[in-house]
């Protein structure tokens, strides 16, 4: 069955009709999947899931690989990040989600829209802190084991406060941290507003919003989302 919209449009929609007619996200989420057919949207996400990429770019992300993940807003590219935690944790390893955009309730509205309830707490850790910066993320992971997929949402914000390193610095001592340690760290990113799709369908890495510098070789991997389409990419 064809679904009406791509699945992340539908999950924006969701949103939309979960704040305008204060209902609660998982109810908007069912009704819509009832509007393209099927029962509730568990059963919508399940019969998509098939054909969804996260598991294909999880398998290609290698321990100690520093990642973009860049979109324009309302690409799915935190959706994406969870997917990618969530195909982690079917590997038998662990997820990490820092994020200075959103809160704990969020991330379990988001869970919900993948058709997934939120994983455990000994699978995956949710840090919300407004202390999140290279330090940070270095001294919360000191134990984590290799294998171990952090996704940091999002790469602009972590020397928005004018006390943290420069940004430049930051990323630096993190992708030592991540080769030593063996982890994979995905990056949250945005897109500049003069990326234009008329001339390309896919932004890439000069399309990357940079307010501060920041040497874009030290990522092994870029991927980039546009109307439900993903590239993922190796950074030369």
């Amino acid at each position: 069955m064809k679904l009406s919209a791509p699945i992340f449009r539908l999950k924006r929609q969701a949103r939309q009709l979960s704040r305008t007619a204060k209902i609660p996200l998982n109810q908007a989420l069912d009704e819509l999947a009832k509007k393209e057919g099927f029962q509730n949207w568990s059963l919508l996400a399940a019969r998509i899931s098939p054909a969804q990429p996260n598991a294909t770019i999880y398998r290609q992300l290698e321990a100690g690989d520093m990642v973009l993940l860049a979109a324009r807003p309302g690409h799915g590219k935190t959706l994406l990040g969870l997917e990618l935690i969530i195909e982690a944790v079917k590997a038998g390893n662990r997820g990490v989600f820092y994020t200075l955009e959103y809160t704990e309730d969020d991330i379990h509205s988001h869970f919900q829209s993948l058709g997934h309830h939120q994983p455990t707490e000994k699978a995956v850790t949710l840090d919300t802190s407004d202390d999140i910066n290279a330090d940070h993320i270095i001294n919360t992971l000191d134990k984590a084991a290799k294998g171990t997929l952090i996704v940091v949402d999002y790469l602009q914000l972590l020397d928005q406060k004018r006390e943290n390193p420069v940004l430049s610095d930051q990323i630096d001592a993190l992708k030592s941290f991540a080769k030593t340690k063996g982890l994979i760290l995905v990056f949250i990113s945005q897109i500049d507003r003069s990326y234009d799709r008329s001339q390309n369908l896919f932004p890439d890495l000069a399309d990357i919003r940079l307010p501060n510098p920041v040497d874009l070789t030290l990522f092994d991997k870029a991927c980039f989302l546009n109307d439900g389409e993903i590239r993922l990419q190796a950074v030369a």
